[in-house]
């Protein structure tokens, strides 16, 4: 079903993953809870809901805070995370028209699935998993994804797994927008709204935060 509520889910599942995506290149680490959520969206092949893909709306709370941040013109550290955002939505466009890689894609996810059985869902070795299906697919698409940030924690193999793997699950996020009859022009169009949505989720989320 198309709705306001499931298109503004998975925007903020695209921020999500391009603030993470930063946050490791810049500091070599990110917020456990938002990169678990992220990665775990990457596994959910058959969710019966789009919050569902990122194990409840609380999974998004940081990716619905940037957007929020975003509309609202805030925030100088916005201008990078906006710009992998725009790649990760360019990118996504042509697999849409790649049926080959995104077969290889859910190959390489099901193999995954399986090491899922034996290791969390941040361990090294189910993060090198989704970072090889990244680089045998989306990194082979024109115009790569330049990311910026510290050359010592972009030397480091671990983190080049980490960034890998949430470029990915940008994408996940992205299709998952389009899907809900997400386009770049409706965001432009209806910022107030989604503006609103983001309000009304947010809160959604402290109330049930503060209910448990």
């Amino acid at each position: 079903m198309k709705n306001e509520r499931d298109r503004c889910i998975a925007f903020a599942g695209i921020f999500q993953a391009a603030e993470l995506t930063a946050q490791v290149a810049h500091r070599g680490i990110a917020d456990t809870q938002a990169m678990e959520a992220s990665i775990y969206s990457l596994f959910q092949l058959n969710s019966p809901s789009v919050e569902a893909v990122y194990n409840g709306l609380a999974g998004v709370t940081s990716g619905l805070k940037i957007v929020s941040r975003m509309l609202h013109g805030s925030g100088s550290r916005n201008l990078e995370t906006t710009k992998y955002v725009v790649s990760l939505l360019h990118l996504e466009k042509k697999l849409r028209s790649n049926r080959k890689m995104q077969q290889h894609i859910a190959l390489g996810i099901n193999t995954s699935l399986e090491r899922l059985a034996h290791y969390p869902m941040l361990h090294p070795n189910i993060l090198a998993g989704t970072a090889e299906i990244y680089s045998d697919t989306i990194s082979r698409i024109k115009p790569q994804i330049m990311v910026q940030g510290d050359p010592l924690h972009l030397k480091n193999p671990e983190n080049v797994n980490k960034i890998r793997s949430l470029l990915l699950a940008g994408i996940r996020s992205a299709m998952l927008w389009h899907q809900c009859g997400g386009s770049k022009l409706r965001v432009l169009l209806s910022r107030k709204r989604v503006l609103q949505m983001t309000a009304t989720l947010l809160q959604e989320i402290s109330q049930l935060s503060g209910h448990s």
